[in-house]
């Protein structure tokens, strides 16, 4: 299904998307960064909205969320695109090409959410959740209103700008957000964003709804007791017991360096719990 975005402006030869901070300027025909979002005659449109192209139920801990509800499952779902183009996607084959995916209104979403078994709710993850931001939107509104008991999750970049978050916020009642690394340098040329978008939406989530962060360690990159040590410092100034789970890489997509050293793993998460209450080593 193909619907209108929202947060665009229309210019003679081109329509802006604000959405996220790249603000792609798009042509008529052309999509924006994306992929997702396209100009039809003057009309910026969504053309993955309600496309489902991966589901499953998933434990909670999987997303990752640790300090959320814990032992309950949690219905995830996905479509295609991405704002970032990080070099170690480990979801590659759905972020960055356009695939087939079966339809789900918002309203029959909701119901496959409380009719799974030990089910919370509903996680928007696989690829970036934000830019199917209408769906999300239409589902958490329904979702709230008609089963406010049920959970909406999402496992995000962070990469939005801070009308469109402050919008879903309301609706949103967790959030595992990456932090990639502290500096804008590994973020512009491994990730193809920024990082003061993702700081900003961190401190705004964590105001309104449960937050953990996601930072996965690329050996030699951002693997560093400096870096983990800015990342840790960030996260406790604004609330020491927001949950830090540090990921440890593998080869993928484009990237062949070797696998973060476990050691240095283990060490690293004795440097991050100087700042912070709790710290979790993933993929070791």
């Amino acid at each position: 299904m193909i619907r209108e975005a929202m947060f665009y402006e229309k210019h003679e030869d081109y329509l802006r998307c604000h959405l996220c901070p790249h603000s792609c300027k798009i042509k008529e025909g052309k999509s924006g960064k994306c992929l997702v979002r396209t100009n039809n005659k003057g009309i910026l449109r969504t053309i993955n909205y309600g496309k489902v192209t991966a589901a499953g139920l998933d434990p909670i801990e999987k997303k990752p969320l640790y300090n959320f509800h814990p032992g309950k499952n949690i219905l995830s779902v996905g479509t295609f695109g991405c704002n970032f183009t990080c070099d170690f996607c480990q979801n590659y084959t759905i972020a960055h090409y356009e695939r087939d995916g079966r339809f789900i209104s918002p309203e029959d979403l909701a119901l496959s959410c409380i009719n799974a078994d030990n089910n919370i709710g509903i996680a928007f993850t696989y690829n970036e959740p934000t830019i199917w931001y209408e769906y999300i939107y239409d589902t958490a509104k329904y979702l709230k209103k008609n089963y406010p008991d049920f959970k909406i999750v999402l496992v995000t970049n962070g990469f939005i700008k801070e009308g469109p978050l402050k919008e879903l916020l309301p609706y949103i009642d967790a959030m595992n957000i990456d932090l990639k690394a502290f500096n804008n340098k590994y973020y512009k040329e491994i990730c193809g964003g920024s990082l003061d978008p993702v700081l900003n939406t961190i401190k705004m989530a964590s105001s309104k709804c449960h937050v953990e962060i996601t930072s996965l360690l690329v050996n030699g990159l951002n693997d560093s007791t400096e870096e983990v040590s800015k990342i840790a410092s960030f996260i406790g100034e604004i609330d020491k017991d927001i949950p830090l789970h540090l990921s440890r890489y593998f080869p993928r997509y484009k990237m062949d360096r070797p696998a973060t050293n476990i050691d240095i793993m283990r060490d690293r998460q004795k440097t991050a719990k100087k700042y912070l209450n709790k710290v979790y080593l993933g993929n070791v």
